[in-house]
């Protein structure tokens, strides 16, 4: 739709200077306002009322013209679930669209809570990343950009950066702790697993090793990442937030036992964080072993590819491995007369993680060894 922009044509006496005022219209000792001070300070709407009491399910309107919707919006899903005074806890899923088994989880958790048992608000968006969940894939089909790398995200950014803006400009600021629900999706297979990092907040360190355990996942990771630009971890640390993730799985399925871990696991942290009346359940209540407590403490929990091929696993995940043992062979397709490339461990530890597929490029992460955590 067109709309007259009132230009007068250029016929004004008035000379308009490079700000483009008017200074003979600017009323004696008012201040100009900068557009910023005239914006709203998120683009991204919903009905959806964050300090009412009740269950509400609605969509965050997240703009998108294109092409085919001059006027169009990506409708993320939100729901708030809130009853009676208590914390606010903020639980997110499918940062990545490939990523299933925390979706599932979360949408089981708010067809199935009872507003009765609440004391608090829950606030879960369980496909943050909707446009990447419709296609399947990691990264947003429309902008070609990771989520969890992008807060705190733009104003006036793309899709994907508009909604990493609204969680950390509108919703982290709500939330007493956040909780991140990740698996391998398509490239990589995980045991399941609550995860965390270092932190240097020795109080906020405990208190999150604490919420790690209480998920009560087979493994739970101290985790340092080769990488942490622009994650929803590392802004919710630096806000102050405790910040729970996880990695349920992956190699772009579903598995039941990780759909069982993530469910047990948030209703497990909704009473750990005092939002239920109820106890959390450690996995030997459920005929599992103890969480164990595990580390990467630097790079060399993690094996990286020099070699493009066809990866062959030699060890099986959760499996033990000691310093130096072969865990995989790159083969190279081309060149079927030519031995394949091993990789080994650089240290003692358990195999906690590997590439899926079985194509592999140079650069690849093929695995990453998990070490015990010194103190349990």
């Amino acid at each position: 739709m067109a709309r007259d922009s009132g230009s007068d044509g250029g016929q004004s006496g008035n000379k308009v200077p490079e700000d483009g005022v008017l200074e003979d219209e600017m009323p004696e000792g008012d201040v100009l306002q900068s557009a910023s001070d005239l914006e709203p300070p998120t683009r991204v709407s919903t009905r959806v009322d964050y300090d009412a009491p009740g269950r509400q399910i609605g969509n965050l309107v997240v703009p998108h013209s294109r092409d085919d919707s001059a006027w169009g919006s990506v409708p993320v899903p939100v729901a708030v679930i809130a009853n009676g005074t208590g914390p606010t806890l903020l639980l997110t899923g499918a940062a990545h669209g490939d990523e299933y088994e925390g979706p599932i989880a979360l949408m089981k958790l708010i067809r199935s809570l009872d507003l009765a048992e609440i004391q608090g608000r829950v606030i879960v968006l369980p496909t943050t990343n909707l446009p990447a969940v419709r296609a399947g894939t990691r990264l947003s089909p429309i902008d070609g950009l990771n989520l969890n790398r992008v807060y705190p995200g733009q104003r006036a950014g793309t899709v994907t950066e508009m909604i990493a803006h609204y969680i950390h400009a509108h919703l982290l600021p709500m939330a007493d702790g956040v909780v991140d629900l990740h698996s391998g999706g398509r490239t990589l297979d995980f045991v399941p697993s609550a995860v965390m990092h270092y932190l240097d907040d020795a109080d906020r360190m405990a208190r999150t090793l604490d919420a790690v355990r209480a998920f009560g996942a087979p493994f739970g990771l101290v985790l340092r990442e080769l990488d942490s630009q622009g994650m929803l971890d590392t802004a919710v640390e630096e806000a102050g937030r405790i910040f729970v993730s996880t990695e349920l799985g992956g190699a772009g399925t579903v598995r039941r036992q990780a759909v069982e871990i993530a469910e047990t696991g948030v209703r497990n942290l909704l009473a750990h964080f005092g939002l239920l009346d109820e106890p959390v359940v450690p996995p030997e209540a459920r005929g599992r072993p103890a969480t164990r407590m595990m580390h990467t403490p630097d790079d060399t929990s993690y094996v990286l590819g020099d070699d493009a091929g066809i990866y062959e696993p030699a060890v099986e995940l959760g499996e033990p491995v000691a310093e130096g043992q072969v865990i995989g062979h790159v083969h190279f397709f081309e060149h079927p007369g030519e031995a394949p490339r091993p990789y080994r461990a650089d240290g003692p530890g358990v195999l906690y993680c590997r590439h899926a597929p079985g194509l592999v490029q140079r650069g690849d992460c093929l695995a990453v060894i998990a070490r015990d955590y010194p103190d349990g």
